[in-house]
């Protein structure tokens, strides 16, 4: 168990981490949530600087640039070439084939810039009300999505890819385990009631469930750029529910 989250350590994040890889890297998925913990702590830390500095907006420049350097990017580029994929491919074969370049497209770079602007916006809401367990929530519920989209879809690509001994391997328990640990994480240490807790939960799995049905529509299954784009698309949707919770406190979910 240990080497699964030593995996999943290297493979989310760019901590240098001493020990031994699982034999089986879907064993990781045991720990995602956790390692999700860990990334949306550090990023509310990043934005408490801001904070104390009287700087919102720094605050969540902060935390939206922390996560991509604590993560190198790794979740941006999947987005990016999903969108690239979905939008520019005719039918499943050509978005695949799209979704392997390295380069970035229109829609990639499109795709880009309004998730972040988009995560920004919300951010710099959550900081102004200094919300640092949202924020954590949001990171880490998004890494729970993946392993939801791994266990539920099989790998769209026939030749395999970098992804596909994560998916390939992916069973109830794994699903079972991450998100029972997200739950007991957004009550301890987060803190969170019981209702805030569930709404987050709530939140987070109907983002990923419309990713993984967009996806199973449009490849087939899932690869590695759909895990990523699943943890930039979640992430921001949660903040969004939850700056909207904020906004509007009639919703009962504060």
């Amino acid at each position: 168990m240990a080497g699964g989250l030593v995996t999943a350590l290297r493979t989310l994040t760019i901590l240098p981490v001493p020990g031994r890889d699982a034999e089986r890297f879907s064993d990781s998925l045991y720990w995602f949530s956790l390692v999700g913990l860990v990334i949306g702590t550090l990023e509310a830390q990043l934005a408490r600087f801001g904070v104390l500095a009287g700087w919102f907006e720094m605050a969540a420049f902060f935390a939206l640039g922390g996560g991509i350097v604590l993560t190198r990017g790794l979740h941006a580029d999947g987005l990016a070439d999903l969108a690239d994929g979905f939008f520019g491919g005719r039918n499943r074969e050509a978005a695949l084939r799209i979704m392997k370049d390295p380069n970035v497209g229109s829609f990639g770079s499109l795709a880009l810039i309004l998730v972040m602007l988009f995560k920004y916006v919300c951010l710099l809401e959550l900081v102004r009300y200094q919300a640092f367990g949202t924020l954590i929530a949001g990171v880490m519920l998004a890494r729970a999505g993946q392993v939801v989209l791994a266990t539920w879809l099989p790998y769209a690509r026939a030749e395999g890819g970098t992804a596909t001994a994560f998916v390939e391997g992916a069973g109830w328990p794994h699903l079972i385990i991450a998100l029972g640990m997200a739950f007991v994480f957004l009550r301890i240490p987060i803190g969170f009631g019981l209702q805030r807790a569930l709404f987050l939960m709530a939140s987070a799995i109907a983002s990923t469930l419309a990713l993984g049905l967009l996806s199973r529509r449009k490849i087939g299954g899932v690869t590695g750029d759909v895990l990523g784009a699943c943890s930039e698309l979640t992430e921001a949707f949660v903040w969004f529910a939850a700056m909207l919770s904020i906004r509007f406190p009639f919703l009962g979910v504060m």
